[in-house]
């Protein structure tokens, strides 16, 4: 099979418009995950979307006396994740109705053909989700990392069948975010421990060796208006003296993402990427940076 065709025969780098699509777990995660790439892409034309696995229904931060409870925190949450969603320049954002905390109880079947359904509705070339560790070992963050890759697998299938029966679509490339040590330690840095009880056991942050991350991307030009979408979920920023982080520290927890390359159909080898669309990109139409907005209502 030549793949570097698309699957309805034509060459893999023709002038349809480059598109990422991110699928994550938690409002927040589009902005402190991959909020500098989202604003990079926009910026240089590239259409973004986002799937959102839950609303965050349980993410409280702030005195537990002043819970509004799952639907009305998930309400809430939902609103910052659309405010964030504006500043980046997403051109659509759709949720996969799971609850909080339960996606690794989903049904794996039918979240794989949620999936997929937006993958063909949406064909991007390049996806991006977390890695098998989940950051942090987030239970929620690991199985987005599992439905993500079966979905990008059945996608490209014909015979997988969705509910809106679209044509199969073929994902060019995958992602995993992949947080380095130093990236970890800036992290820490602001928001003090990153731990999560689970089955007893204490998680906590799992860094990618430097000799593991292919990929690069520089988005120090864009790490302000990262900042400005993770300020809208300020539920989550309980507690947190914002005013104390240096300028320095936001370009590296923003400008400077680092991911694995998980599959890729148009390139590899251990020379380091420093663009998601690497062997994907025509040279004569790389995108002017303009702007992009115009989130789906």
């Amino acid at each position: 099979m030549d793949y570097s065709r698309a699957p309805d025969g034509t060459d893999g780098k023709t002038s349809s418009p480059l598109k990422l699509m991110c699928i994550l777990a938690h409002p927040d995660d589009e902005s402190m995950g991959t909020g500098g790439i989202l604003a990079r892409y926009a910026a240089e034309g590239v259409e973004t979307h986002l799937v959102t696995a839950t609303r965050g229904e349980r993410g409280w931060q702030g005195p537990p006396e002043q819970n509004p409870g799952p639907g009305a925190l998930g309400r809430l949450r939902e609103g910052e994740l659309r405010a964030a969603a504006r500043v980046l320049g997403l051109r659509t954002l759709e949720f996969l109705d799971y609850i909080d905390g339960e996606l690794d109880r989903a049904d794996p079947v039918e979240a794989t053909a949620k999936l997929v359904a937006h993958v063909r509705r949406v064909r991007p070339q390049v996806v991006v989700t977390f890695g098998p560790e989940g950051a942090y070992g987030h239970p929620d963050h690991i199985a987005m990392s599992q439905l993500t890759a079966a979905a990008i697998l059945a996608a490209a299938d014909p015979d997988f069948a969705s509910d809106h029966r679209m044509p199969a679509h073929r994902v060019a490339k995958l992602y995993f975010l992949a947080l380095t040590r130093p990236l970890v330690a800036a992290f820490l840095s602001v928001v003090g421990d990153m731990v999560i009880a689970v089955d007893g056991v204490q998680r906590c942050p799992v860094p990618w060796e430097d000799w593991a991350i292919t990929t690069r991307v520089d988005a120090e030009a864009y790490w302000q208006i990262a900042w400005q979408a993770v300020a809208c979920h300020r539920s989550q920023l309980a507690g947190l003296d914002i005013r104390r982080i240096l300028d320095d520290v936001h370009r590296r927890l923003w400008g400077q993402p680092t991911f694995y390359r998980a599959l890729s159909l148009v390139n590899g080898g251990r020379q380091i990427e420093h663009d998601l669309f690497e062997g994907l990109r025509q040279p004569d139409r790389i995108p002017s940076p303009a702007r992009v907005h115009g989130i789906m209502a």
